[in-house]
Parts: structure tokens; C-alpha cells; sequence
């Protein structure tokens, strides 16, 4: 609930909230730095005061009901964040999508779709927006018209405004959970079934090196949180990211995130440069949150040089795609070699590429599993190990399974998941009335 839903939507209130804000303010330039002082409560007691004195001198016709109502917007838009509270606060949003100030969506499920704003003009936008970022030590004005910045929740936000921006402020809000999903979560929201559980859960406790594909708001990083669930609680596990997004539940965990470089162009620390410094910091694993740069080169060195049971996620619409972004990365960082050299590298450095998508519904599935198996003929040989289908029943409802393509998978590193799966197919046979599955433990 934003403010002008707060409001109910009746113009005549919020005409009363902005002609009572106007008053506040200049109250508030009277009271100096005390103002900044006070707590949300004692900001709450002050616009309850005010706003009634308000009401008395100009006779405003509003009765106790709409008077409450109005202090409650307009504390939050002295005290909060105004028309964005109440959706940062909403644990079913996941963004929120700023495009001038009379256009504000929102995704839920991942649906997207419009939401009444609470904005009055752009200026309301961009006191809003320098609240969050006053905080952060971030600047937003002509001269730096562009921020990307992590919130303190650990949401992302991003604005873009004048003069880049045509249409008035544009801002992006990324929210993340608190408390990330784990896999048997997943498994319940229907991203994977139990099948594939099993064999992520054997590659990440077995140190597959794993690469993440998928396009934006596919579901990437909250399945990368989930497989950390599967790392050994003895192991050292160093994130390197852009902009710290992962919040591993792992008792061992060293994050790092990159500087953005200052106002005079100075002080910038890369991903590729943190990547690096890493490797000293005797990690048993790196979680590189979003491979989209030079990067990529150091970090396929981190995986062929023991670092095994690495992760990290790409932008990519399927594992081949996935497999050319990577060549393509290296290739922009000045990779020194062959094109043949580059491929062995990516060959003999990924295990698994997970491809996940949002399909139209909004759900997010795992769509494939694919393993690397080496060269052949000048390309990186892959295999499919389980493939997503969507079927429709009967009465049309829409359901989900995993294909097995019965294939075993091909790295030395799950041989005894290879092997258990075998006998499983032996038990199958000799006794055909009993399920030849079940979950099999493969944490340390």
C-alpha cells in the first residue's frame, strides 16, 4: 500500500497531503539540524500536532479517520521512503520498477505489472531516491546522472535520471530475501523435482565446477544460494561479486563486492582484480556471482588450478549460448591463445552448465541440466542429463516434469552417484513393484 492508496485515491486528501507537507516543510527549515535528530516516533507526535493546527487555521473539512490517515502518509514521506514503504516492506514484491513518477510496476511471482504511484512530480521522486542513497555516500545529480548501489537489506537499486533519462527519473529496485530459499523450497515452488535434486546436490558435495545460465530475473542467483546449502560445512567459500547479491547460508563465507570508481574516475576495484586477489585468501571454493567480463579468463583458471566445486552465474538463453558468451568474454579480455586452446580450457574447466528460465506464467524452472564431456572435432562436447516439458492435463491443468535423457553422467568426480544410480536400475529390474529411487545423502 502506497500513499495514495493509503488515501484511498480521493483527490481531495492528497490535496490536503501536499498542502500540509508544504506546511511541514517549512516548519521543519524553522527547527534547523534538531529535526534530523528526532526518532519516527517523535516525527510521527510532531506531524500529528502540526496537521491538526493545520486543519483548525484553514478549516479543512477531513474528520479524525482521514486526519490519522494523512499522518501516516506524510510520516512516511518524512521519516521513510513515501509510496515505496510499504512495497519494500511487501516480502511478494521482488522488483519495483520506477518510470517517471506517474508510471510505477511491480513484480510479484514474477508477473510484472502497473501499480498506482504515490509520486506527485519527479522532484518527489528524487527526495525519495536521495534518501536511500544519503546513507551510502552515493552522489545523484547531473554531474553523476547514473547510480548503482546495494541497498542495506541487500536489495540492488539503480537510477537513471536527467539528462541521460528522457522521461523523468528511472528507477530499478531488486529485492532479495532475507532468508534464501533452500533447495527443498525450490523443490515445493516446483523449480526442480526430486530427480534433479539429487544430482545437484551429488555435483556440488562432490566439487563439480557449475555454471548457472539463464536471462534476467530467471531465477539465477536464488538457485546459486540454494546449491551452497549442499557445500560442506568444513569448506572456505569466497564470493566475489559486482553487486553483493548472495547471502550464502554457509558458516564459512568471505564476500567481496567491486568498487565503482569516484567522482574524479580513481579507486575503481574490478571484479577481475578482486577474482584475483582471491585465489590468496586459500578459498576451497569462489562464487563468482555474475560472470560478464574479463573476469571470466581468471576465473576459468580458478577452476582448472584447484579451486574445484567452483560456481557462478551468466547471461545466457541456453547451455551452447551459454558455452559462446564464455568464449566471447574471453575473447573481449584478450585471451592469448587459440581459439582450439580457449575451447580445451572451457572444456576441462566446467562440469555442469544449470539453465533456468522464468516461463510465461511467471514460474521459474530449471530447463536443463547439461555436462561438459571434453572436445571433439574443434567443439565442447556436451550432453543433456534432464530436460524440462510442460504438459497440460485433462481438466487443463498445466504440470511440470523432468525428462531423463538415460544418461549417466560422464565426470570421474560423481562416479559414486554413478554408481548407486546403476544398482538402483539393477533393484528396478529384479523387483519392478518397488521404486528403484529415493534421496540419497550426499553431504559431508
Amino acid at each position: 500500500m502506497n500513499n495514495t492508496s493509503l488515501l484511498g485515491g480521493r483527490p481531495d486528501l492528497i490535496q490536503v497531503r501536499e498542502q500540509a507537507h508544504e506546511h511541514l516543510l517549512a516548519r521543519i527549515e524553522e527547527l534547523g539540524a534538531e529535526f534530523g535528530r528526532w526518532t519516527r516516533q517523535a516525527i510521527q507526535d510532531f506531524v500529528g500536532i502540526e496537521l491538526a493546527s493545520f486543519v483548525r487555521l484553514k478549516r479543512v473539512p477531513v474528520n479524525e479517520q482521514e486526519v490519522r490517515e494523512i499522518v501516516q502518509a506524510l510520516t512516511r514521506e518524512l521519516a521513510g521512503l513515501g509510496p515505496l514503504e510499504d512495497l519494500l516492506e511487501d516480502p511478494a514484491v521482488e522488483d519495483i520498477l520506477i518510470n517517471g513518477y506517474d508510471k510505477l510496476f511491480v513484480s510479484r511471482g514474477g508477473i510484472l505489472g502497473p501499480e498506482p504511484s504515490g509520486f506527485t512530480d519527479d522532484q518527489h521522486v528524487l527526495r525519495i531516491v536521495r534518501r536511500i542513497l544519503a546513507p551510502l555516500g552515493r552522489r545523484l545529480d547531473e554531474s553523476v546522472p547514473m547510480v548503482d548501489a546495494r541497498l542495506p537489506d541487500g536489495g540492488r537499486l539503480n537510477v537513471v535520471i536527467h539528462p541521460l533519462a528522457v522521461d523523468g527519473p528511472m528507477v530499478s529496485i531488486r529485492k532479495f530475501r532475507k532468508d534464501p530459499l533452500k533447495p527443498q523450497d525450490l523443490m515445493r515452488l516446483g523449480a526442480f523435482d526430486e530427480p534433479v535434486d539429487r544430482l545437484l546436490q551429488a555435483a556440488v558435495s562432490s566439487r563439480c565446477n557449475i555454471l548457472i545460465s539463464g536471462g534476467t530475473s530467471s531465477g539465477k542467483t536464488s538457485l546459486l544460494n540454494a546449491l551452497a546449502f549442499y557445500i560442506p560445512k568444513t569448506e572456505r567459500v569466497v564470493t566475489v561479486e559486482d553487486t553483493a547479491e548472495l547471502a550464502l547460508n554457509h558458516p564459512h563465507v568471505v564476500r567481496l563486492e567491486a568498487r565503482q570508481a569516484g567522482y574524479d574516475g580513481s579507486g575503481e576495484i574490478s571484479i577481475r582484480e578482486l577474482l584475483r586477489n582471491s585465489l590468496r585468501m586459500r578459498p576451497d571454493r569462489v562464487v563468482v556471482g555474475e560472470v560478464r567480463g574479463a573476469e571470466v579468463i581468471d576465473m576459468l583458471q580458478a577452476m582448472n588450478t584447484g579451486h574445484e566445486g567452483s560456481m557462478a552465474t551468466i547471461h545466457a538463453n541456453s547451455p551452447r549460448e551459454c558455452v559462446y558468451r564464455v568464449e566471447m568474454l574471453a575473447g573481449f579480455a584478450g585471451f592469448q591463445g587459440s581459439e582450439d586452446s580457449l575451447r580445451r580450457q572451457i572444456a576441462s574447466a566446467l562440469d555442469f552448465i544449470i539453465q533456468i528460465g522464468r516461463l510465461p506464467n511467471g514460474k521459474r524452472r530449471v530447463l536443463s541440466i547439461t555436462e561438459i564431456t571434453g572436445m571433439g572435432d574443434g567443439v565442447i562436447a556436451m550432453q543433456e542429463l534432464y530436460r524440462h516439458e510442460s504438459y497440460v492435463l485433462d481438466d487443463g491443468t498445466e504440470q511440470d516434469r523432468w525428462v531423463s535423457l538415460g544418461i549417466h553422467p560422464h565426470t570421474r568426480k560423481l562416479m559414486q552417484y554413478r554408481d548407486q544410480l546403476a544398482n538402483e536400475q539393477v533393484q528396478a529390474q529384479e523387483n519392478p513393484s518397488k521404486d528403484g529411487g529415493g534421496f540419497w545423502d550426499w553431504r559431508r
